[in-house]
């Protein structure tokens, strides 16, 4: 890859793009892929990361006796998507692991196109235990799920790097992706005077804050992140901005970005609530139109609403079909 600069970098945990690509669980996924798709036909600079998880999230079955059961939902992701010549590492529990990429571009009709990036953890001379970490998307206890985070956040930005991709702007969608800030802070700061430059890390970052409960904000152990993250972090500094009680994510990206917003009107005064003193904006969650609008109505617009195919005219339908006239019907199916 030559030379991609003044991206945005969307760094995600689950991002639901096609049925084909099971590496989402539920809305948050959805949203973000619906989102990357608009950006496509807006035609804007941005790449994503995100991680690989071969096993997708699960899908549940109930026995005979009404007990739900687990599977693996395996997808042939080198079919789907197309390996990367570039490797990095990232430092868990003082081993390198070695990271590896896969790319899968959202195409637009626009002529819109936006890489996603897979870091995949299941390389030659891993550890098995480290192999295993981009298996599965919310799998495992605390510790796996920590590591997963270092690969998202502090990984990404090193395969970034790697990949020649010059950023200008990282948004966060989702506490889960904080740690780019660790290691952005790692790298701006100023030996001389031994000060980190936070400030000039948030100018950088943005934040989107989702769901309003517990399980949406994850939060650390101190002795777990030293664990992991060993000395390479200065944990004075990472009490500032994460809590002083346990690494909480979502403080994290709330202290080290340069604007926040929630999903809603509704929840953007809710996370107000939740967390005093931080201006948190509202950005109402939208769909991509042309995904989830049937055939027989992407044939209306186009015949009523539009100055050209639907297809490439993806972002503006919400205002050019409010000229619809009235008593418009989809055309009737034909019957032998």
């Amino acid at each position: 890859m030559n030379g991609m600069d003044s991206k945005i970098a969307y760094f995600t945990m689950e991002i639901g793009l096609t049925h084909e690509l099971p590496t989402y669980s539920g809305g948050l996924g959805v949203l973000a892929g619906d989102t990357i798709k608009s950006a496509a036909d807006l035609k804007l600079p941005m790449v994503v990361v995100t991680l690989l998880h071969q096993k997708g999230y699960f899908e549940q079955t109930l026995t005979e006796q009404g007990w739900q059961e687990e599977h693996d939902v395996l997808w042939d992701h080198g079919a789907l998507t197309s390996s990367q010549d570039a490797t990095t590492q990232v430092s868990i529990e003082g081993r390198d692991v070695t990271l590896r990429a896969w790319r899968y571009d959202v195409v637009s009709p626009t002529g819109g196109v936006i890489p996603v990036f897979f870091l995949d953890s299941d390389v030659e001379g891993n550890d098995a235990a480290d192999r295993r970490l981009t298996d599965q998307l919310y799998a495992g206890d605390e510790t796996h799920r920590l590591k997963q985070e270092i690969i998202l956040g502090i990984g990404g930005v090193h395969m970034l790097d790697v990949l020649d991709v010059e950023v200008q702007k990282y948004h966060m969608n989702e506490g889960r992706a904080a740690l780019l800030t660790v290691e952005l802070l790692r790298r701006r700061k100023r030996p001389l005077q031994q000060v980190w430059a936070d400030e000039s890390v948030r100018a950088r970052c943005v934040f989107t804050n989702h769901t309003p409960v517990a399980a949406g904000h994850d939060r650390f152990g101190y002795d777990l992140v030293e664990r992991a993250l060993g000395d390479s972090v200065d944990y004075g500094l990472l009490r500032e901005f994460g809590g002083e009680d346990g690494l909480n994510m979502t403080l994290l990206a709330l202290n080290l970005s340069q604007y926040v917003n929630g999903v809603a009107k509704k929840h953007g005064e809710v996370s107000q609530h939740m967390f005093h003193g931080y201006a948190i904006h509202a950005i109402t969650n939208g769909i991509h139109s042309y995904t989830w609008t049937c055939p027989s109505f992407r044939e209306l617009y186009d015949d009523t609403c539009l100055t050209g195919p639907m297809s490439r005219n993806c972002s503006s339908v919400s205002t050019t079909c409010r000229m619809m006239p009235s008593g418009t019907h989809t055309r009737q199916p034909s019957h032998a």
